[in-house]
This record gives structure tokens, C-alpha cells and sequence, in this order.
């Protein structure tokens, strides 16, 4: 039977579904609220509500709980915490009915004071953390985000190099770690270095193609502590599925990948990397999602750069295309609220304003690559002439605090106009570094997918010329 929406009433009996948790964060003080790439952090008031989501306790007794302790209206409480719950029913945070495992654990320190909001500057403290753990992958997507030039496995940190970066990562602040690749399942010591990361109470979300995964890998880390897996799919036709993927049987794997995660049940999330050769299955790929039992759809539009910027001229959809599938995506989230969370990252080439690459570079993500570089996102090796430290050299925190890639575009000091001077450049930061320097050779100019940038119409022109262009060969992702 197909999952529908629960719509939130006084009778519901709210707890966190596996893979959702509160969790007290220690380096900044505060309750937070950790789900798939997500971090929120409640007020008091929410806080209040969410201990009480326990799998036992009615959403009338919570009303009645808090009406009393606040000596307030029970009805404008009602309204409240009927509001905030069926938001969190809507993204999969909460789910009904009584836990017959008892109550969820909920890991806060009521000794601690109630949430504090941390200062900037040198307090910045990074979220999460992606471990690349190899490069190695039997697939050859030619939209990879791993560089161009991939490293062997003997380069790689050994698994006591790897467990010393997630103790370092969790005692400055990390709440989250994200184990990919390349193919992170091809480390034989992947279910270890979880149980290391969940040991330290970080959330973990493993990103995997799948292919590789079977009934006992998915035992080890199930015990191992993983929150969250997210699988890739190239399309949901199989011989075109396939030959994205560069890999034959790659897509029935996946499925079968798929329906082991739901039996286990781990949460899972389907990642749709989409372009111009296969964006018309995109309705396909939303019910596929539901069907697999997926919480969460992430339809991302390819990002050029790398691999991508590569096979570009292969990839980049046309601007009807993006436009057709933008509509999709909003009737699918009107029509699927509450069933399915659909997150969706459009193509830079099409924006008017950049995004915020990141969070912000340094503010709040650190990227480890395979030999153990230290990265503010997954693509900065690109950028000529910045030297990027190793753990193998100095620790976490100092590479993240002081080495000179890290403040080399950290904050908005280092902008010039029209950034500079700009109303959008705490929001956006000036874009995308990395494809400032791939698309005009210096990454401190204004991402050029920004509209006030003076190279932005030559962008439009080249997603223009190429989107209509019948370009199909792709250079697949390969060593050497």
C-alpha cells in the first residue's frame, strides 16, 4: 500500500523515525535536531515539544502538558503545536503511532543551558564533514565530482589515519560525516570507521552507488551505527541508465541495493543526478523514489565542474528543459507532500543569483579527500595555486582555523565589486569559487552564473549553444 500523508491531530502519538534524533551539541552549546543533511536547531519552546515525542505521549497530552506548564490557552497552544508538528510529519522528521520500542532516546544534557546562538568570527565551527574515502569506483559517470586526476588506492589514509580524522572532526564540532568516494564500499574497513564515527555521536550518512552493496556488507554497518544511506540512480530506463553509469547491470544493482536498505529498515534517499540525456524521465524517477520507499528524492542538476565541466556540452540541459522540470519537481511536492521530501538543486548556468557554495567557504563544511588534503568543498583542488594541507601534517582544527586556504576566501573581505559593495554578499557569498576559476581563471572574481557578473552573458550564450547542440559522446570517468 502506498505511504500517505499523516496529517497531524490531537490523537497522533509523534516519535522520531530511525535516522532522525535529537542530539545535544556540546561545542556550541545547544540541542540539535539531526536528520539526512539536515541540522535544525529549536527554540525553547519547540524543544519542549519534541522531548515529549516519544512514541507514548498523544499530541493532546503534550497540548494539555505544556498549556499547563506555561498557564496558557489551551486552544492557541493547540494551534501551535499542531502547526509545528505537521511541518515536521511533512519532512519525514516525525512519524505516528506508538513505539513499541519505547520511547526514542533523546541524547540532550538537562543540565546544560537551553540553547545559545554561536558567535562568528573565530567561533565559526564546521557542521559536516565529507570523508572521501577512495577514488576508486566501478562505475565511470562522466559527471564525477571527484578531480580529474584520481588517486590509487596507495595513496589513501590507512583506517587508523582515517579514525584519528573523525575523532579530531567530532571534538571540534562536527555533528554530521558523510562517507563517499568514489565508492566508500570498497573499503574494507568501511563498517569500522562508522561504528568509529557513531562511537563519537555523529550522524552518518554513507553515499554509495550500490552496486557493491549486498546483505552482509549492509548487516556489518547497520550494527556498525549508520543513520542514512543515499544510492545514485542515472535514470530509471536500464540500458540507458547504464551507459550513464558506464557499467552494465549497474542499474538492476541498484534496485536490488535499494530494496535491501528498505528491509533492513535504514533510511534512505534516492539521488537523481540529472541532465539533457535524461531529464525526460524525471516523472519516473519521483514515483521510482516512492515505489523504493525512499524518504527523500534529491533531483540535483549537474554542476559543471570537473568530470562535468568535461562532458559539458553532453550534459547541460536546454533552457526548456530546465524549465519543464521545474514545473515537474513543484507538482510533485504539492502532490506528494507529507509522502515524499524532494529536494532540488537547479543548474548554476540557469540562476540569477549564485548560491552559497557550501555554506559559505569554510564556515561550515571540511572535505578530506582520499590522501587526507583538507578541503572547504569537494572541488577546490581545481583552483590553481592554492595549497591545501594534509592530516598527515598537522591536525583538523589547525587546518581548519589557520592554514591559508581555509581564509584564503573565508568571509567577504577578500571580494572586490561587484561583490564588494553588494546587498546579496552575506547571502551568496559572491557564488561558487571553483567555478569563478574554471569559467574566468580567477577564483576571486564574481561567479559568472551570477547576473551581475560582466561574464554572465557569455555563460547564457554558452548554455545556450551547447544545450542545442546533439552532443551525446561523454569521456567517462577514468584513471589515467
Amino acid at each position: 500500500m502506498p505511504p500517505t500523508r499523516i496529517l497531524a491531530d490531537e490523537s497522533c502519538i509523534p516519535h522520531f523515525p530511525r535516522g532522525v534524533r535529537l542530539h545535544y551539541d556540546a561545542a556550541r552549546k545547544r540541542t540539535v535536531l539531526l536528520a539526512p543533511e539536515r541540522l535544525l536547531t529549536p527554540d525553547s519552546e519547540a524543544l519542549q515539544i519534541l522531548r515529549r515525542c516519544d512514541g507514548r505521549t498523544a499530541i493532546g497530552v503534550i497540548v494539555d502538558e505544556l498549556a499547563a506548564g506555561y498557564k496558557a490557552e489551551r486552544s492557541i497552544v493547540l494551534v501551535d503545536v499542531l502547526s509545528m508538528l505537521q511541518g515536521l510529519f511533512d519532512k519525514k522528521f516525525l512519524i505516528n503511532g506508538r513505539d513499541s520500542d519505547g520511547p526514542t532516546q533523546v541524547p540532550w544534557a538537562p543540565d546544560q543551558a537551553e540553547p545559545v546562538a554561536v558567535s562568528g568570527g573565530d567561533e565559526r565551527l564546521p557542521v559536516s564533514l565529507l570523508a572521501e574515502l577512495t577514488h576508486r569506483c566501478p562505475l565511470q559517470c562522466p559527471y564525477c565530482s571527484n578531480p580529474l586526476d584520481l588517486m590509487r588506492a596507495s595513496d589513501e589514509l590507512s583506517t587508523d589515519e582515517w579514525m584519528k580524522v573523525i575523532d579530531q572532526a567530532a571534538a571540534m564540532g562536527v555533528l554530521q560525516i558523510h562517507f563517499s568516494g568514489g565508492e566508500p564500499l570498497v573499503r574494507k574497513d568501511l563498517a569500522d570507521l562508522v561504528r568509529c564515527a557513531s562511537a563519537n555521536g555523529l550522524y552518518t550518512n554513507l553515499i554509495t552507488s550500490g552496486v557493491l552493496l549486498d546483505s552482509e556488507k549492509l548487516a556489518a554497518l547497520a550494527q556498525a551505527g549508520l543513520d542514512h544511506i543515499q544510492i545514485s540512480f542515472q535514470g530509471v530506463e536500464e540500458n540507458s541508465a547504464d551507459r550513464v553509469a558506464g557499467h552494465r547491470g549497474a542499474h538492476a544493482k541498484k534496485l536490488l541495493a535499494a530494496e535491501l536498505v528498505r528491509a533492513f529498515a535504514i533510511p534512505l534517499t534516492v539521488n537523481a543526478v540529472v541532465h539533457r540525456q535524461n531529464l525526460h524521465q524525471l516523472p519516473q524517477l519521483i514515483d521510482m523514489a516512492v515505489e523504493l520507499g525512499a524518504a527523500r528524492l534529491e533531483v540535483a542538476h549537474v554542476q559543471y565542474l570537473g568530470w562535468a565541466l568535461k562532458n559539458r556540452a553532453a550534459l547541460i540541459p536546454t533552457a526548456d528543459q530546465f524549465e519543464e522540470a521545474t514545473r515537474i519537481v513543484e507538482a510533485a511536492r504539492d502532490r506528494l507532500k507529507g509522502v515524499l521530501v524532494i529536494d532540488y538543486v537547479i543548474p548554476d548556468y540557469y540562476a540569477i543569483r549564485p548560491k552559497k557554495c557550501m555554506g559559505g567557504w569554510g564556515e561550515q563544511f571540511l572535505n578530506v579527500t582520499p590522501s587526507g588534503r583538507v578541503l572547504p568543498c569537494h572541488a577546490a583542488e581545481s583552483i590553481a595555486g592554492l595549497l591545501f594541507d594534509s592530516v598527515r601534517e598537522h591536525s583538523l582544527s589547525w587546518i581548519w582555523r589557520d592554514s591559508s586556504a581555509f581564509q584564503k576566501f573565508r568571509g567577504t573581505d577578500w571580494m572586490s565589486e561587484p561583490c564588494k559593495s553588494c546587498a546579496f554578499r552575506e547571502s551568496d557569498r559572491g557564488g561558487c569559487r571553483c567555478q569563478a576559476f574554471a569559467l574566468t581563471g580567477n577564483a576571486a572574481s564574481t561567479d559568472p552564473t551570477c547576473a551581475l557578473s560582466p561574464r554572465h552573458a557569455e555563460i547564457v550564450a554558452i548554455a545556450d549553444i551547447e544545450s542545442k547542440a546533439d552532443h551525446r559522446h561523454f569521456s567517462y570517468r577514468t584513471f589515467g
